[in-house]
């Protein structure tokens, strides 16, 4: 690799993770350096992982599945300046999402009889974000989670790898998994 281009690709591989504020694939981040190999690419990003290993650091950067690189800051400082973070949805949005992801492929209708008819809203503003898509299914949607909320949270883009994950996460989190709520579907009249 010519040495005179490696400060230069590193300074563009850490301000593109950066602006970006979501994961890049390393196709991405390779156009946006200039480099024409996958190869130097990685040894680049590895170094950029390197640099960020110091524990007295709030960044981060990590390779997640399907080789796509994520800055961002660290859980324990997080929790230090939470309250100054402004968030991108409300929480009734957020659960309304959390909702989507796990049960996905998910009917609005299903998800508006277990969140209520606020979920409307809630659906119009996920999908404006790109975090929903949704297609016809009969009289009513199908909505699923898009590729940009895998990014944006650092999911698979494989439906069982995301469910996955997030399963794993609410293991973590000591809530556990309930099982799907049977008041709020409809029962049959008989």
């Amino acid at each position: 690799m010519r040495s005179d281009r490696r400060p230069e690709w590193l300074a563009l591989a850490e301000a593109a993770l950066y602006v970006a504020g979501r994961p890049l694939s390393i196709d991405v981040i390779r156009s946006v350096i200039g480099c024409g190999s996958k190869r130097r690419t990685r040894e680049i990003l590895r170094e950029l992982i390197r640099r960020y290993r110091k524990p007295d650091t709030p960044f981060e950067i990590l390779e997640l599945e399907g080789e796509r690189y994520v800055f961002q800051l660290r859980p324990s400082f997080f929790e230090k300046v939470r309250r100054v973070a402004e968030p991108l949805v409300g929480k009734g949005a957020l659960r309304t999402l959390a909702l989507i992801a796990y049960r996905q492929p998910i009917t609005q209708k299903e998800v508006t009889l277990i969140r209520g008819r606020h979920a409307y809203a809630h659906i119009r503003v996920l999908e404006n974000l790109g975090l929903v898509v949704r297609e016809r299914f009969g009289r009513t949607w199908l909505l699923r989670t898009s590729n940009a909320f895998a990014d944006l949270f650092g999911f698979s883009y494989d439906l069982r790898g995301l469910k996955a994950q997030i399963r794993s996460l609410l293991e973590r989190l000591g809530k556990g998994i309930s099982k799907p709520v049977e008041s709020a579907r409809p029962r049959a009249s008989g």
